[in-house]
């Protein structure tokens, strides 16, 4: 992964289900079910191989895509405090190398434009902003940029 990409991504929408709780969610308020499937057509639209369904996290969901011969997982959830989507690209790794922080690292900058742009052409998503994942975990959102990559 290139240090000038970024992998968190955050958004505001009102296009996705965000009050009506759905019997399958694990825990209350795990909504993105559809922001997932949506972005499962969206990337089967432009050529690339991903998972038929999303996944559930314990705060969300999760989809698989593979772009050239690299597989990355997607993971999107709602953060209902201030109406906002948040995002994060993984490389998909195995279970070990996932605990020793793989998934992190490697991550193909070209995964980020491809969300990107699915993302900022959809009229129904606003606020786009792309974090290094250190400056999230650190509640510096305020750093966000309006792309995923920096200016060369």
């Amino acid at each position: 992964m290139s240090d000038e990409t970024r992998t968190v991504i955050t958004f505001t929408s009102t296009a996705f289900n965000t009050t009506e709780e759905r019997a399958y969610f694990i825990n209350p308020g795990c909504f993105g079910d559809d922001v997932a499937k949506w972005l499962i057509g969206e990337l089967q639209k432009r050529g690339l191989t991903t998972c038929a369904e999303p996944g559930q996290e314990d705060f969300g969901w999760y989809l698989s895509f593979r772009l050239a011969s690299t597989s990355h997982t997607f993971v999107v959830g709602y953060r209902a405090d201030d109406a906002t989507w948040i995002g994060w690209i993984e490389r998909t790794r195995g279970f070990v190398l996932s605990i020793l922080g793989a998934r992190k690292h490697g991550i193909d900058p070209a995964v980020a434009e491809a969300l990107h742009t699915i993302l900022t052409d959809f009229p129904e998503i606003k606020t786009v902003r792309w974090h290094f994942k250190s400056d999230f975990d650190k509640g510096l959102e305020e750093r966000g940029a309006s792309t995923p990559t920096s200016p060369k």
